[in-house]
């Protein structure tokens, strides 16, 4: 799937990108929603467009608890830890499902450059045994995709992806490689014959080299700027 992001030249083929991701995971739906430091906003996703008229003119973003808590957070969050205690919140989230939604989600904040953020949400019908088995199986896989969909969003919009501000090291190389295909920590600690407070000195250096917000997303950009292939 990462290569049929990388082709993509336009925001319509992103939003191809979106609806054929969606069927491959089998899902409800997905969203990429980002919002620029000036306000101005872009969505590729597949919600009834019904559904997203009444959201944009309810305001809903004001208290969807979905938009309010990644704003707040820096992890991805599964729905059911987010709070949908308040009345609206709930009377939202009884819309939101009669026009489609499932009864499971899960979403990746991403902070981008000069302000930028950005939400990537999967969603699904199901139980709450299948949905945890679906996120703890692809959560990782759902981390770089987000990243990768904004970075090509950027792109695309005329922001230019960053850089690194310096070239990576062989050993930091190794490291988005081997935390790219999937190792842990201590299994890559292993095969470099290192400590793994060596290893977090790697990956904070590869980081700040990058311009990155977190593993996953310099993880990403090493991908996407070519640094390493897995």
């Amino acid at each position: 799937m990462q290569e049929v992001l990388s082709r993509a030249t336009t925001l319509e083929e992103v939003q191809t990108f979106v609806e054929d991701l969606r069927d491959v995971y089998d899902l409800e739906h997905l969203v990429y929603h980002s919002v620029n430091s000036t306000g101005g906003q872009y969505a590729a996703l597949t919600y009834d467009q019904e559904w997203v008229q009444r959201y944009l003119e309810q305001g809903y973003a004001r208290i969807d608890p979905v938009v309010q808590g990644c704003y707040r957070k820096f992890q991805p969050t599964d729905w059911k830890a987010l709070d949908w205690s308040a009345k609206g919140a709930r009377s939202f989230l009884g819309e939101a499902v009669e026009s489609g939604l499932g009864n499971q989600g899960f979403s990746v904040p991403i902070r981008g450059p000069s302000g930028q953020f950005a939400v990537v949400s999967v969603n699904h019908k199901c139980t709450d045994d299948t949905w945890a088995n679906f996120t703890g199986e692809r959560a990782a896989d759902l981390l770089l995709i987000s990243h990768y969909l904004n970075e090509k969003a950027l792109q695309i919009e005329g922001n230019p992806e960053r850089g690194p501000t310096r070239a990576l090291s062989p050993r930091e190389k190794d490291t988005l490689c081997l935390l790219a295909s999937g190792a842990n920590r201590a299994n890559i600690a292993e095969t470099l014959k290192i400590s793994e407070s060596t290893l977090r000195v790697y990956i904070e250096s590869a980081r700040f080299k990058l311009g990155a917000t977190n593993t996953t997303h310099a993880v990403a950009m090493a991908l996407t700027h070519g640094l390493i292939v897995v």
